[in-house]
């Protein structure tokens, strides 16, 4: 599915987000706080635009992007230019081909909730960071207020379907963004999920009034 939207995705994430999505992939790496000199990972990388913007924040800074779409990841190294130390690996998040601590820090942006088993995915993100690397988890959750729930719920499972369906040219692809959100565990539960696999120092944020979550946790 995500080889054959390659080609739209970055126009399929403006659109549908109205680019807020940037915003909340500025406070992801905020989160992060990459610094020149260390090695991070973005897990499920797709074009690469966390990757890059790790790189930007922190010069000097190595990151490797991972993906299981290798479409996605070439699509992205399009967008790169010769001062980014940016790389990239198709590879299986739940079957890393990184040794044990190996980077300072993990962001996985809008990608956890494609995993077919979360703990897994977590325990391994948990196994590639150095003692003291945080990861940062950024995904899509159920705005808690009421009202804007009923709006939200009104475009994001009505009016974002149909209107992906035309940019991505895949109705199946459309679909399954609202359908994945809506089986994914909510904050408090991803919470739980981070402590059980290890990590410390669990905390999670709303952003742009519930749509998002930023998530992080740090491996001692």
């Amino acid at each position: 599915m995500f080889d054959s939207i390659a080609p739209r995705y970055d126009l399929f994430n403006d659109v549908l987000s109205v680019g807020i999505h940037r915003l909340w992939r500025a406070d992801a790496i905020d989160s992060l706080a990459p610094v020149p000199g260390h090695r991070y990972l973005d897990l499920c990388a797709g074009t690469l635009d966390l990757a890059r913007a790790i790189a930007t924040h922190a010069p000097g800074a190595i990151a490797v992007g991972a993906d299981f779409s290798l479409p996605m990841l070439e699509r992205g190294a399009r967008k790169l230019n010769h001062r980014e130390a940016v790389f990239s690996v198709a590879a299986d998040a739940l079957a890393l081909p990184v040794a044990d601590r190996v980077f300072a820090g993990c962001t996985i942006g809008f990608g956890l909730r494609n995993l077919v088993d979360y703990t897994a995915g977590l325990s391994e993100m948990r196994r590639v960071l150095e003692p003291g690397g945080r990861l940062v988890v950024l995904e899509f959750t159920t705005p808690p207020g009421k009202l804007f729930r009923t709006l939200y719920h009104s475009y994001f499972h009505h009016l974002l379907p149909r209107a992906g369906a035309l940019i991505s040219g895949d109705p199946d692809a459309a679909r399954y963004l609202p359908d994945s959100v809506a089986d994914f565990p909510d904050c408090e539960a991803l919470s739980d999920m981070l402590t059980n696999v290890g990590f410390s120092r669990v905390r999670y944020r709303l952003l742009s009034g519930g749509i998002a979550a930023l998530h992080t946790g740090v491996r001692e």
